[in-house]
């Protein structure tokens, strides 16, 4: 959501006059899109904010602005610590950009205080302009905040309560996103589940799935809780809502999961796990591990790693606990020593590693559809694209073009990606018809 928040900001800046640079010394303006999620984040953003003060008596017409859930949480201290800051704002306030660059001295625009329900109607009422990197797949905001209070999270304390973008205003970005070639879009929020305004959420993807040119849909995150019977039906039914959710677990403990107050215990989770693997075959499932959270114990762990044994997830993202001031975890006893967390850690990323290379195998011989993205990364004489499930692929070829959908046959599965047939030989690439499904 942070990158998509930077999107936003780009095409404030844009609007009023300036251009990208990736180069600090070249810059006018520098603004800081910061995470609070993980200290270490925050460890790297102070980092980077003190090499602006040299910058700043070099240019001293240089602007520095501080945006995110770190500027919401701190507010005047930023500049009272790093007075070559000029601007100071929260998630909420993103919109308010180029007012505040027209401004002569400081601002700050977090209210110091838990982002009201003032700030969330504003921005969830606004179609700001988008500065998007990528020319085939957007990210599309279709709400801001969240309800939940989870004990780790600062999430509800930054960015506020839930509140719902218009239906309306949201067909009508894709819609335009659509128009100017865009083939895929990623639905954002903090738990899309809860989407609510004048539809819930599987009508909102229904009405997505009926816009032309659009031929992917996508959506992060779904919390467990608010996993409905309609959304399974949603993304085994409508053609264009793709074969793949991200549903955070953080915990195989249940004690641990009451005490992150997730509002669901193991067996809840699986229930729907179970639901979604039975009724969408091949699903592709990844989700969130939290290790060593306040209280954790050997047992608690060797459930963690059971879970991921019993879902068999497509990948995770997995982290080490880390306090976060102003959450019911932080002053939570039983802390779990860093040197154990990271020994947790370890042997969770080393038993999804397994997980993961197991499941790309059973790709190996498969024909998959895939969504060509442009040249590889990793290899620059290839192709790479996504395929349905979310799995990278990379395959040899010059009779492709970004944005064409192709079916490609996987001949190699890694642990990260695919590798598929070189398709220099016509049969070996077999574009989809526009109305292929």
């Amino acid at each position: 959501m942070n990158m998509h928040d930077s999107e936003k900001m780009a095409g404030i800046l844009l609007n009023e006059g300036y251009t990208l640079t990736d180069a600090p010394q070249d810059a006018d303006i520098i603004v800081f899109n910061t995470c609070s999620i993980r200290q270490k984040a925050e460890q790297k953003f102070r980092s980077e904010l003190g090499r602006t003060k040299s910058l700043k008596k070099e240019k001293p017409f240089l602007r520095i602005a501080v945006a995110g859930c770190i500027a919401q949480q701190q507010g005047r201290g930023i500049i009272k610590n790093n007075p070559q800051v000029d601007y100071v704002f929260g998630p909420q306030n993103l919109q308010k950009l180029g007012d505040m660059i027209r401004t002569d001295g400081s601002v700050v625009l977090t209210g110091d205080n838990p982002v009201g329900d003032s700030a969330l109607r504003e921005i969830s009422d606004s179609d700001l302009p988008v500065l998007r990197k990528d020319a085939i797949r957007a990210w599309v905001s279709i709400m801001y905040g969240c309800n939940n209070f989870c004990s780790y999270c600062v999430v509800p304390y930054t960015r506020g309560r839930e509140k719902s973008r218009p239906a309306g205003s949201i067909y009508e970005e894709i819609r335009k996103l659509a128009s100017a070639g865009f083939k895929e879009v990623t639905l954002l929020g903090q738990n899309v589940n809860s989407y609510k305004s004048e539809i819930g959420f599987g009508g909102l993807l229904r009405q997505i799935d009926a816009i032309e040119g659009i031929e992917r849909i996508r959506f992060v995150t779904s919390h467990p809780r608010d996993l409905s019977e309609d959304l399974i039906e949603c993304i085994k039914e409508l053609p264009k809502v793709c074969e793949h959710i991200h549903l955070p677990l953080q915990s195989g403990s249940s004690r641990i999961l009451k005490g992150m107050n997730r509002g669901y215990t193991y067996e809840d989770y699986m229930r729907k796990a179970d639901k979604l693997i039975k009724k969408i075959p091949g699903i592709a499932i990844t989700t969130d591990i939290i290790t060593g959270f306040p209280s954790e114990t050997v047992d608690d762990h060797v459930s963690t790693m059971m879970a991921l044994r019993a879902v068999e997830f497509d990948g995770i993202f997995a982290f080490k606990f880390s306090s976060r001031p102003g959450t019911k975890a932080a002053v939570m006893d039983e802390k779990v020593p860093d040197s154990v967390k990271s020994q947790r850690l370890a042997e969770i990323l080393e038993l999804q590693d397994e997980i993961t290379l197991k499941k790309n195998k059973a790709l190996e011989g498969t024909m998959q559809e895939v969504l060509i993205e442009g040249a590889s990364k990793t290899d620059k004489g290839k192709i790479t694209g996504r395929t349905r499930t979310n799995k990278i692929v990379n395959f040899s070829g010059n009779k492709v073009s970004p944005g064409q959908i192709a079916d490609v046959s996987i001949v190699k599965a890694m642990r990260h990606s695919l590798v598929g047939i070189d398709s220099q030989r016509e049969e070996d690439i077999i574009f989809k018809d526009k109305d292929f499904r």
